[in-house]
């Protein structure tokens, strides 16, 4: 069984990579998935893809619950509803099309009620120039 779980998440690796350059195949669902198939698969492919420079915080994130940053949504519902739209010209049936609002909806619903938003730590102020500095009459040569 663990063979199978790896051959899935390698797939779904193969297929999340393909998601970032092509717009209608979504990215994140794909390394979800391979995340859950290594977790069953392989320790030392689960630890891969949660140690990976770009993907791995998010996919930590996710696993503990954290939930996605609020960019991330917007990002992400933009890219939704844009491929949705843009696939919907192509399509004549009005089944189809409902079927499209229904998914994105739903997907929608999920991703803004239910997924919790991963709260990031603001960056600390910089500290004004002292040549920024409102300058006292009294402190005027």
């Amino acid at each position: 069984m663990k063979v199978f779980y790896n051959i899935l998440g390698v797939l779904a690796v193969l297929l999340g990579i393909l998601g970032i350059f092509l717009p209608l195949l979504p990215t994140t669902p794909f390394l979800l998935l391979a995340s859950a198939c290594f977790a069953r698969g392989s320790v030392r492919l689960h630890r891969w893809l949660i140690g990976h420079r770009v993907f791995g915080k998010y996919i930590a994130n996710f696993e503990a619950g954290h939930g996605i940053p609020l960019k991330g949504k917007i990002v992400a519902t933009i890219m939704l509803w844009g491929s949705m739209a843009w696939s919907s010209r192509h399509f004549d049936s009005i089944a189809i099309l409902i079927m499209m609002g229904v998914i994105g909806a739903c997907v929608s619903t999920y991703m803004w009620w239910y997924l919790p938003t991963l709260k990031l730590p603001r960056a600390p102020a910089e500290p004004a120039a002292p040549a920024d500095r409102i300058v006292s009459r009294t402190e005027l040569p």
